[in-house]
């Protein structure tokens, strides 16, 4: 009874030590450790360390709603998390030749502490990559990367195929599959250069200094997010 009940609190610290998308599909459950991925599988680009699915997700070729369960590693209260689509199945393991082509702009995800927890991130309207064009029947990936504070990455996808928004095969969207927990919060992201490309460097500092830092939760996500959740209600 005691070893049972060790290895579902293990089974749940390494859940919520990683990233798995909750709509509109997933890979495949990459939550392992093994001899070929002694630290774990969702370290690996591009996907985690799955190969391409053969049963994929019906998705709106007009975007449409992503939502994931973050979790994270312990001492980790924040993350940045970037969202990319790879086209075709003419790339490696019959995926996308490359993930390349961001569909939002990144953003930071703040967590109420720096223990690993659960917690459900929705954005109900995703678009398409700028200038990207898709038609029905077109096969694609979507990665979602989230990248650590100590600057690692965890890798999850879901691979697509694109059908019509009026399509009846595409999964409902709703508030059981697509919500926002309140122990996450979202932050811009933006650079402050100390030194700029071409500028000759001062006696104290001869590189670009780059800092990240976090302001309140976005509210120009507000409209999007609670504009899409009215939607859904």
């Amino acid at each position: 009874m005691l070893s049972s009940s060790l290895f579902v609190i293990a089974c749940a610290t390494l859940a919520s030590a990683h990233t798995m998308i909750t709509y509109p599909g997933w890979r495949g459950n990459n939550f392992h450790t093994n001899e070929e991925f002694p630290y774990g599988m969702q370290w690996m680009y591009p996907c985690g360390g799955m190969n391409t699915t053969t049963n994929r997700t019906f998705w709106p070729t007009t975007g449409g709603a992503i939502a994931f369960q973050p979790g994270w590693f312990q001492g980790h209260a924040t993350a940045f998390l970037y969202i990319n689509l790879g086209f075709g199945t003419d790339g490696p393991h019959g995926g996308p030749q490359n993930m390349s082509n961001p569909m939002i702009s990144p953003f930071q995800l703040l967590g109420p502490n720096k223990n690993p927890y659960p917690g459900t991130m929705c954005l109900p309207q995703v678009p398409l990559p700028v200038n990207a064009t898709v038609k029905a029947g077109d096969n694609a990936t979507i990665q979602l990367v989230e990248l650590a504070i100590h600057g690692a990455a965890l890798y999850s996808c879901v691979d697509i195929t694109f059908v019509e928004p009026n399509d009846p095969r595409l999964a409902e969207v709703n508030e059981t599959n697509c919500f926002n927990s309140t122990d996450l919060g979202i932050a811009n992201i933006y650079t402050e250069v100390v030194r700029a490309s071409g500028q000759t460097a001062n006696a104290t500092s001869d590189a670009v200094t780059t800092i990240w830092r976090h302001s309140q939760p976005v509210l120009g996500w507000l409209p999007l997010v609670l504009g899409g959740l009215m939607v859904l209600l």
